[in-house]
């Protein structure tokens, strides 16, 4: 009598010659398969609408028998209700295959392989793989980029531009048509649906600046919103830092009443540092920390900065409207701003106060006015002095604003003669 197999008689089993099946008497048409490398598999060998077939199971060890005879029974038993198992197989693989192609394909994949194949090589491919994320693969990420027409990217612009955002929506057609050029490149897409494609409008020149008064509504509006957002405004219009470092900072940067900023972090690429203003410094106190070894101040998931700036200035600006229309008693309607206008408030606002442009320029680390070209090569003063001094003064005239009380403001002292 033949024995049936067992985990011992497989382990046995030697290579020869020629490739060779092992029948295995417990179960009929079940068969270990010894190839002449030694690989060992099974299959299932069986007759449907009269003619013989063959099914690969498994190989072995990663099937082992149990698996194997549960496996050839499944079959089996479709084949006794009318079904081949091979043909079904093979649909299976078929339809894998053709979901994995269309994964593949889809915008959503294929912005995420630009991102590790392209923008992380740029110094500001993060923010570029952001606007993507955040207006692309939010609309068209389930799409077949091939499935993308130029009217398509028409529309999205557009739309971008009937929300009041003209300049994200020139952004964005340069970081799409550069996008959409990769997919060419790589033989993706044979010809870029963006090709052709002209700016959405004509970006105005932008010299928005709070008044006092809306500096006050604003800071009322940042205390009522508080963490996130409100947060983040209040240390925006202190420091008169670009949006990206600010948002970006991580306690390890702060020592003190000391922001220190590597060059890898702004974007000029030049180390800066930012002295902390008493009112700067209880901002950040008031935070309240999500512990991550990323260790960002502003964050709502510890391993990210914030993100979703639009959606933040509109919590604030709607929050300034509620207010003032609540003073008055009738609805009041505040002129659009963005947070990058708040750099430009506390340039100006500093200039009104008496703070020396070079000064300014220094706080806000421009490398061109008066700090440019030959200057910026010979003149290494850092006027580290006078950027706490004048980021002192603009702290208690916003506090003064935002208070509605009439206090003194502590007068700029310059620390060297300035020219």
């Amino acid at each position: 009598m033949v024995k049936a197999l067992t985990t011992k008689s497989i382990e046995a089993a030697q290579p020869a010659d020629v490739r060779r099946e092992v029948p295995d008497p417990a179960l009929s048409g079940l068969y270990l398969v010894v190839q002449t490398s030694g690989v060992k598999s099974w299959a299932l060998r069986y007759r449907y609408a009269g003619k013989p077939k063959k099914l690969t199971l498994g190989r072995w060890p990663v099937m082992g028998l149990a698996d194997a005879r549960a496996a050839a029974s499944n079959a089996i038993e479709a084949i006794a209700m009318g079904k081949d198992p091979s043909a079904a197989k093979k649909a299976t693989k078929a339809a894998q295959l053709e979901a994995q192609l269309t994964e593949r394909d889809k915008v959503k994949t294929l912005v995420e392989e630009f991102g590790k194949r392209h923008l992380s090589t740029l110094k500001s491919g993060e923010t570029v793989k952001r606007e993507l994320y955040r207006h692309v693969v939010a609309v068209w990420g389930e799409r077949d980029i091939r499935d993308i027409a130029k009217r398509d990217v028409i529309d999205l612009l557009d739309g971008i531009v009937d929300s009041g955002r003209v300049v994200t929506a020139n952004r964005l057609r340069a970081y799409l048509k550069k996008f959409l050029s990769w997919c060419v490149e790589r033989d993706i897409l044979n010809v870029s649906p963006a090709m052709g494609v002209k700016p959405s409008a004509k970006e105005k020149s932008r010299d928005r600046v709070l008044t006092d008064d809306e500096i006050k509504l604003f800071w009322q509006a940042c205390t009522i919103e508080g963490q996130p957002w409100g947060h983040l405004g209040k240390m925006l219009l202190l420091t008169g830092q670009r949006l990206g470092e600010v948002v970006k900072i991580t306690d390890s940067e702060v020592r003190g009443d000391l922001w220190h900023l590597t060059n890898d972090r702004t974007k000029n690429g030049r180390a800066h540092d930012v002295p902390l203003s008493d009112a700067a410094r209880e901002v950040l106190g008031a935070v309240e920390r999500i512990k991550s070894d990323a260790g960002y101040v502003f964050t709502t998931t510890g391993e990210n900065p914030l993100q979703g700036y639009h959606k933040g200035r509109n919590h604030i600006a709607r929050r300034m409207a509620e207010i003032a229309s609540g003073e008055i008693g009738t609805r009041v309607e505040i002129p659009h701003w963005t947070f990058h206008d708040l750099r430009r408030t506390a340039a100006t606002g500093m200039a009104r106060l008496g703070i020396p442009v070079r000064v300014t320029e220094a706080v806000l680390n421009h490398v061109s006015g008066t700090g440019g070209g030959i200057v910026a090569v010979y003149q290494r003063h850092d006027y580290a002095d006078e950027k706490r001094s004048a980021l002192n003064v603009w702290a208690q005239h916003v506090e003064r604003l935002a208070s509605g009380k009439k206090q003194a403001v502590t007068p700029f002292q310059p620390a060297v003669v300035l020219k």
